[in-house]
């Protein structure tokens, strides 16, 4: 039983290899122990996994029949693996209407809501709401990320920093 649990274990992982293997900007590493990493070449981060943690890999198409596969792994999280990047599911967020963000998003995503962040400080009046909702927004998807296995500590600390910044501006 065991030995067939592991022969899955690794059929799956070569799945996730050879898609990577075959992609345009993902490049994938494994140690020893078999932990993953797999490097986004657009924004240098890094999903990292440990391979026993995997539960199934799903080969999908998306709408324009673009290949990705699906990892759902053992604590019930999940990726989307494409071409260039890996997609994950922002965390529910209290006070936020998830409905209004993507369902998957993805770690360059963070950029984009940081510089809307910025723009809604640098605002004059009735901005104080809007800042509020993409800072929410912000920690969804970096809460979402480190839950499925990025390090996105400066991430983080991007949004502390510029909150801290614009309350000494205030001051």
């Amino acid at each position: 039983m065991l030995s067939t649990k592991s022969k899955s274990t690794h059929a799956e992982l070569d799945h996730i290899l050879n898609f990577v293997d075959g992609s345009k900007g993902l490049r994938a590493k494994i140690n020893e122990s078999g932990r993953v990493q797999i490097r986004q070449d657009l924004d240098g981060k890094l999903f990292s996994f440990n391979s026993t943690d995997v539960s199934e890999v799903l080969h999908r198409a998306d709408s324009e029949g673009k290949p990705f596969i699906q990892v759902n792994f053992k604590n019930s999280t999940k990726v989307l693996l494409t071409e260039t990047l890996v997609g994950f599911k922002p965390c529910e967020t209290l006070g936020l209407d998830m409905a209004r963000i993507p369902k998957v998003v993805t770690t360059p995503d963070l950029v984009s809501v940081f510089e809307a962040i910025e723009e809604s400080l640098g605002a004059d009046g009735g901005a104080d709401q809007e800042t509020e909702i993409l800072k929410k927004v912000y920690l969804a998807i970096v809460t979402g990320g480190e839950k499925v296995g990025f390090d996105l500590e400066v991430e983080r600390q991007w949004l502390n920093r510029l909150l801290a910044s614009k309350l000494r501006a205030s001051a």
